[in-house]
């Protein structure tokens, strides 16, 4: 339970930077939303592996990170296109806020997909 937990934490540290710099290019720079939602998944992903691997599931050992790399791209691939598609889908099928839009799919993901393959195979 107590990695469930880590694991949550994790991933709320990354949600902020991923909605954050989503928000961020949206708001600020004026970008697509979509873009703008794959630019913050890009940032949160790199935030998660690096929290995930040291902390979370504390595989630290040096010699491990280029196949736990591999590993996690390949997860974070399914991530990308889950979330980025769904952000579309969801605003622009059901005419959600991109903002609403994000924190459903994000929970889902989350939920659903990033921990348990993260676990079972990524920092297995």
């Amino acid at each position: 339970m107590a990695t469930f937990v880590k694991a949550q934490a994790s991933s709320l540290a990354a949600s902020v930077v991923d909605f954050g710099l989503t928000i961020f290019c949206k708001e600020v720079l004026g970008i697509w939303y979509v873009a703008a939602s794959f630019i913050g998944t890009v940032s949160g992903g790199v935030t998660n592996f690096m929290l995930g691997r040291k902390w979370v599931f504390k595989k630290k050992k040096e010699k491990t990170i280029p196949a736990q790399a591999a590993k996690y791209v390949l997860v974070w691939c399914g991530n990308l296109a889950l979330n980025t598609g769904g952000v579309f889908l969801v605003t622009h099928y059901l005419k959600f806020d991109y903002k609403i839009s994000k924190v459903v799919v994000s929970l889902l993901v989350g939920i659903f997909y990033n921990y348990f393959l993260q676990k079972k195979f990524v920092f297995a």
